[in-house]
């Protein structure tokens, strides 16, 4: 049987991803592996975790990819700072990019051996804007963040799918389809309990890859949709 295997927000750490998905996962070329976004930022090697993804879609393994905040704010920052330059005949530094900075631009350039996001070469920022929003399953509803369930079409809303950090989810309005996102990071514990319930409608699988230091936290997960079999993998780039 084909396995469906969702992976939530890397953060720049491609050792662990790596370790997740070849020493744990190996997956199957028959096999699925969905991201939910926020590949870049905080971690040590961004453009690493970005290649990784490129070569396992090079090698004809079935991957889908959604946009996170963090895609977001990087594509936002370097369509700003064009605008800017465009105008004014020179780039200064903005409001965005001082917030993306705050969240870890500053690691993702220096992943890329660069001072300015206009040095990321072209196809990665081409490969961020052709993510997908969300991705909508038989059972399960595949999105960075969340949905913002007070409109009436909750699909219509991009922005939310990749920022809200609260919802609730309307069974009418999903479809009666569990959501399973990252973006808010939870413990291990919680994680568990959203995994092993019928309870709940929605499983957040972040937990915080980059908080090694606080416990319960600091693992990079992956579930598998058919089985709800679950993979934790250390963080293998804190060391």
């Amino acid at each position: 049987m084909n396995k469906q295997w969702v992976i939530p927000d890397i953060h720049g750490h491609s050792k662990t991803l790596r370790a997740l998905i070849g020493e744990q996962i190996k997956p199957a070329r028959y096999d699925t592996i969905f991201f939910l976004g926020d590949y870049i930022d905080r971690g040590p090697d961004s453009k690493g975790v970005i290649d990784y993804i490129l070569s396992l879609q090079r090698d004809n393994y079935n991957i889908r990819t959604l946009r996170g905040n963090h895609e977001d704010y990087l594509v936002r920052t370097f369509d700003n700072e064009a605008v800017r330059k465009n105008l004014l005949g020179f780039a200064y530094q903005n409001n965005l990019r001082k917030e993306w900075f705050k969240y870890g631009g500053k690691e993702t350039l220096k992943s890329f051996q660069v001072s300015d996001v206009h040095e990321i070469p072209l196809e990665y920022i081409t490969w961020m804007r052709e993510l997908e929003y969300f991705i909508s399953l038989d059972s399960y509803l595949l999105v960075h963040a969340g949905f913002n369930f007070n409109l009436e079409d909750p699909f219509s809303d991009k922005p939310s799918m990749m920022w809200i950090k609260d919802f609730k989810v309307d069974p009418k309005k999903s479809g009666n389809r569990k959501v399973i996102h990252g973006h808010v990071p939870v413990s291990l514990d919680f994680i568990e309990l959203l995994r092993s319930s019928n309870n709940f409608n929605f499983i957040d699988l972040d937990n915080g890859i980059y908080m090694p230091e606080n416990t319960g936290f600091g693992n990079l997960i992956a579930l598998e949709l058919t089985s709800m079999e679950m993979k934790v993998q250390n963080n293998l780039d804190a060391f």
